[in-house]
């Protein structure tokens, strides 16, 4: 008798859409380009005015892993990302911003990580690459294992295109309703609960760098770094201070060091 090949789990791919009329196709076409076949793609659209919206359908038309829902005021990516939540179905949730794309290899080889160690939150390497001419720019290193206290001083050490965590452990978790920073602050409180968050040495995910990142905003990294660490961490004004001024010499000194120009 034929043994029967087992059923990976699913993964639900969270992505919040906005506007990317540009960059959507690329997105969507990385995961279709999987290797790992059972996820389904959920797409919260953010009441874009461009053609997202179109071709996200079109591409909805073709393959019914990827569903749509489009929002009736505008919510910003931490809540579009809750509502693809809601709407999750399976086990491992991963998330991919509607600008950026995976290697087409990224569930494959990330899922049996966690399978094969039993890793409830992961993450790994990635990519940057430039919005304008698509050339790719630095290669970023990430640890073999996070804790608490070392994403408190630096928030790149998992890149939310890159994180995946098991539901079956976790729950379903929402991002807090602030406007940045969401990702940051959830991983911190997931942190929490367990020891380590662990990296895949591997490259498998791309990152686009333009204008509006918020790295080039010093001002706005300090005002919503202030807010996870008051309003989503309950830290005391004084002990804020402290962390931001930890993070910033990170920022500035040691995360420029993960980065490796290619």
């Amino acid at each position: 008798m034929e043994e029967k090949t087992k059923v990976r789990d699913k993964v639900s791919i969270i992505t919040p859409s906005f506007n990317c009329q540009d960059y959507i196709s690329k997105t969507i076409d990385s995961v279709l380009s999987q290797t790992y076949s059972n996820w389904e793609m959920i797409i919260v659209d953010d009441c874009s005015t461009d053609n997202s919206v179109e071709i996200i359908q079109n591409y909805c038309a073709k393959d019914k892993r990827i569903k749509l829902f489009i929002s009736d005021k505008n919510m910003g990516s931490g809540r579009s990302r809750n509502k693809c939540l809601e709407k999750a179905t399976g086990r491992y949730i991963a998330f991919l911003d509607s600008d950026d794309y995976w290697s087409n290899i990224k569930l494959e080889r990330q899922i049996a990580f966690m399978e094969e160690n039993s890793f409830n939150l992961t993450y790994s390497m990635y990519f940057e690459f430039d919005s304008d001419t698509g050339r790719l720019l630095t290669k970023v290193k990430v640890p073999k294992k996070v804790n608490f206290g070392m994403l408190l001083k630096n928030g790149g050490y998992m890149g939310c295109l890159t994180v995946i965590y098991d539901s079956y452990f976790f729950g379903k978790r929402d991002m807090p309703e602030i406007r940045k920073r969401q990702d940051w602050a959830l991983w911190l409180k997931m942190l929490k609960e367990i020891d380590y968050a662990h990296g895949l040495q591997e490259p498998l995910a791309y990152y686009r760098l333009g204008n509006s990142s918020l790295s080039k905003s010093k001002l706005k990294l300090v005002k919503y770094n202030f807010s996870v660490y008051r309003k989503e961490l309950r830290m005391s004004f004084l002990r804020s201070l402290y962390h931001m001024i930890v993070f910033l010499i990170h920022h500035f000194f040691y995360k420029p060091k993960l980065k490796v120009k290619l």
